[in-house]
């Protein structure tokens, strides 16, 4: 994981931050010890966070990995509430159930083997929180996909909208800037077209906070 902010200031924001709990500590293990990469601590901290602003009854992921975004989540639903879990990788996902159970949470989840793209056109929404994390290329798409189910007052959150291994951020910067870059590889080009997209519309308004790798935050006010 390539951190945004200086690792004191990191330090900083987890130790005002809520404190994880004993299974979200084993989650954080788990992803240092296996090079996963999650989205760490503070940037759950702010998932959470957004999702009781958001009151969310029903949140949607695209790409949920071995369920750390989902568990820091999962705290704020009603009992009556769900969040859709998404994953390709069967083990991964059956990881995140195994998490989910043992927080408590697993009547609230739903679990999608699969690509996220197929799983969101079985769902008619709303959904008033939203994270989008999986192919960077695929982002774009993913926001035109769940667009029409996010209510007015929820949230679309996209990860990595700063840097990750594969993202280069010069060209990321010149591209935001309205310049053109030569050989930008497709996670960069993925990122920029994001970007572009939810900046333009005028139904959400959009800023980028520089916590873990750097997230995109869209607002519907219309």
């Amino acid at each position: 994981m390539v951190e945004v902010l200086t690792p004191e200031i990191t330090r900083f924001v987890r130790a005002i931050g809520p404190e994880p709990d004993e299974t979200l500590r084993e989650m954080d293990e788990y992803a240092e010890r296996e090079g996963f990469p999650h989205v760490g601590p503070e940037v759950g901290a702010f998932l959470r966070f957004v999702a009781r602003l958001a009151e969310a009854e029903r949140i949607f992921e695209f790409g949920s990995g071995y369920g750390y975004s989902a568990y820091w989540f999962a705290d704020t639903l009603p009992e009556d509430g769900d969040i859709v879990l998404t994953e390709v990788d069967e083990d991964e996902l059956d990881l995140a159930r195994e998490y989910m159970r043992q927080g408590g949470y697993d009547d609230r989840a739903r679990y999608e083997l699969g690509d996220a793209m197929d799983a969101i056109e079985r769902y008619e929404g709303p959904f008033e929180v939203v994270l989008i994390d999986h192919q960077k290329h695929r982002y774009a798409d993913a926001f035109e996909a769940i667009r029409s189910k996010v209510p007015v007052g929820g949230v679309v959150v996209a990860d990595n909208a700063i840097t990750a291994g594969p993202i280069e951020f010069e060209k990321l910067l010149d591209l935001a800037e309205g310049g053109a870059p030569d050989d930008v590889n497709d996670h960069t080009q993925g990122i920029a077209d994001y970007l572009e997209r939810v900046t333009g519309d005028p139904a959400f308004e959009t800023i980028v906070l520089p916590l873990g790798e750097g997230i995109a935050v869209s607002y519907r006010v219309e």
